[in-house]
């Protein structure tokens, strides 16, 4: 009798990778909702703290030489805003990329990289308010003149500031992950000014589209899903303590900020 033996079975060598929801993946769907919400709050709240005074530099350090405390807001709002935005941005691209992975990686690569651009202006602003408090207005403002056309590696992303959210607002609309109307206020954003010391015009109602576009999808998240773990609710309490104690400190020794 013939004695057939059983072939021993080939495992693979390759790890199981469970697919994930696309709002499984980073930021996750709590910190991308949070980020859709605030980053647009905190950026409207920064172009509206300045809406009053007239947007050009030497005006703008005039501003801030009669009320620092204000400018002060306004602009660390608007910063701060764009930095939150962020996560906003890549959770938007990540649910594009459930549609097509081009348009949503091409989208929010060229949206953060003009964020962070963003982010860089706002230092040279925070700098020049800097001169007006150690050197005087007249000159903080040779100073900003002077060298407003100096070379810096992020002028060469200016672009990207406008590109990101033309293809970011074609790729949600054609994702379905906003409607043509929410998609359209999206775009505005390509209005608004960019560059040193630019305060706010009838341009920066893009910021408003801004709103319209994410805070809907912002709140959508927040409530489309399980709650929070007691374990996140833990670690989030102790995270936001930890860093408000390191402000505090900060406060009472300058010298930990050194």
């Amino acid at each position: 009798m013939a004695i057939h033996k059983q072939s021993p079975q080939i495992q693979s060598t390759q790890p199981f990778i469970e697919p994930l929801s696309p709002l499984g993946l980073f930021p996750g769907r709590w910190v991308g909702g949070i980020s859709l919400i605030l980053g647009p709050v905190l950026i409207l709240t920064g172009a509206l703290l300045r809406i009053e005074f007239h947007f050009f530099a030497p005006q703008q350090l005039s501003a801030y030489e009669a009320h620092p405390t204000l400018i002060t807001a306004a602009y660390s709002c608007f910063a701060v805003g764009n930095v939150v935005l962020c996560f906003g941005i890549i959770i938007l691209a990540t649910l594009i990329s459930a549609w097509n992975r081009v348009w949503g990686i091409w989208g929010g690569a060229l949206a953060i990289s003009g964020l962070f651009t963003r982010t860089f202006h706002a230092g040279i602003d925070h700098l020049a308010f800097q001169l007006v408090d150690v050197q005087g207005m007249e000159m903080a403002w040779k100073a900003v003149s002077d060298s407003y056309r100096a070379f810096h590696i992020f002028r060469y992303f200016n672009g990207h500031i406008m590109a990101g959210w033309i293809v970011l607002s074609i790729g949600a609309y054609r994702s379905g992950t906003l409607n043509l109307y929410r998609s359209l206020a999206l775009a505005l954003m390509v209005m608004v000014p960019f560059g040193t010391l630019k305060g706010t015009e009838i341009r920066a109602i893009g910021i408003l589209g801004l709103c319209v576009a994410l805070i809907p999808l912002g709140i959508s998240l927040l409530r489309n899903g399980p709650p929070l773990s007691r374990k996140a609710v833990f670690w989030i309490v102790a995270i936001n303590l930890l860093g408000i104690v390191f402000v505090i400190l900060s406060i009472l020794f300058p010298a930990l900020m050194n």
